[in-house]
Order: C-alpha cells, then structure tokens, then sequence
C-alpha cells in the first residue's frame, strides 16, 4: 500500500509540475510565469526528491519481500531501472532547471517536457504493474527451476 500510495503521489506531483510548466509557458503574464515557476520550485525543492527516494525504496523493500522479487520478472526490473533513471534526471537535472527557471523568469520550453516525459514514464510503469508483461528474466527462471528442485525433493506431504 505503501508503495502504490508514494507512486501514486510522484506521478500527481509530476501531472502538477506539467500544469504549472504549460501556465507559465502559454501565459502572457510575466507575473503568471513568475508565481508558476516558484510553485514548481516549492514542489522540486521539498516534494519531488522525498517522494522519489520513497517510491524507489518501498518498491525494492516490496519485489524483496513477495514473490515477485526484484530481478525475477522483466517488469519489476524495468520499473526499478525507470525509477532510477526517472529520480536522477528529477535531481540533477529538473530540480536546476526550475531554479534556473524562476531566476531568469521566461518561459521554458523544457519545463514543459521534462513532466511530460516522466509523466509518460510513470504510466507506462502503473500499465506494466497491471500487466505483469514479459514473464522471467534469466535469474527468474533460474530461481523458478531451483525452487521446483527443493519441492520435489521434499518428503511426501512436506514442502519448503
């Protein structure tokens, strides 16, 4: 639940970045742009990061701890590797490119897409955790043979 709740509120705070990105593009008010990217600014500077680093962390602590594991399913896999990615560029390049934005007060045209391609990037994500797409990786069918091994080689009546 906790993973879904914190994925779940990236992805709202990231369709938020993207209305604020296109208000202050499209407006022809220089004080709308303003107000825009310092809103932007209060979201990357205190809930962008935090929600980041929570969605990565509780979704490692959940493919470790269900079945599903974390480099088991190709869809797991890339889901961290997106989350990863995803929270590097929202660090080291998004949280700079507001505060460049709000410094120089003009309209930029990648605060438009930077929510848009990780807005995109986290549905895709929400559709893979529906689907479940692509079956085992390599270590998850490795895994899946050595778990059938110990089941068969259990006693009657007993499995491990």
């Amino acid at each position: 639940m906790a993973h879904v709740a914190v994925s779940v509120s990236w992805l709202g705070l990231t369709l938020g970045l993207l209305a604020l990105g296109i208000t202050a593009y499209t407006t022809d008010s220089p004080a709308m742009t303003d107000a825009a990217y310092r809103a932007m600014k209060v979201f990357g500077d205190w809930l962008v990061l935090p929600i980041a680093l929570l969605t990565l962390v509780t979704g490692v602590v959940l493919s470790l701890g269900t079945r599903w594991g974390l480099a088991r399913h190709r869809w797991v896999w890339i889901k961290f590797w997106l989350t990863l990615v995803t929270l590097c560029l929202s660090a080291f390049l998004l949280r700079p490119e507001i505060n460049g934005a709000v410094a120089a007060g003009v309209p930029d045209t990648s605060l438009v897409a930077a929510p848009i391609v990780s807005s995109s990037a986290y549905f895709f994500m929400t559709a893979i955790s529906v689907l479940k797409p692509w079956g085992l990786t390599r270590r998850g069918r490795k895994h899946r043979v050595e778990s059938r091994k110990t089941v068969d080689a259990a006693p009657m009546g007993r499995t491990t």
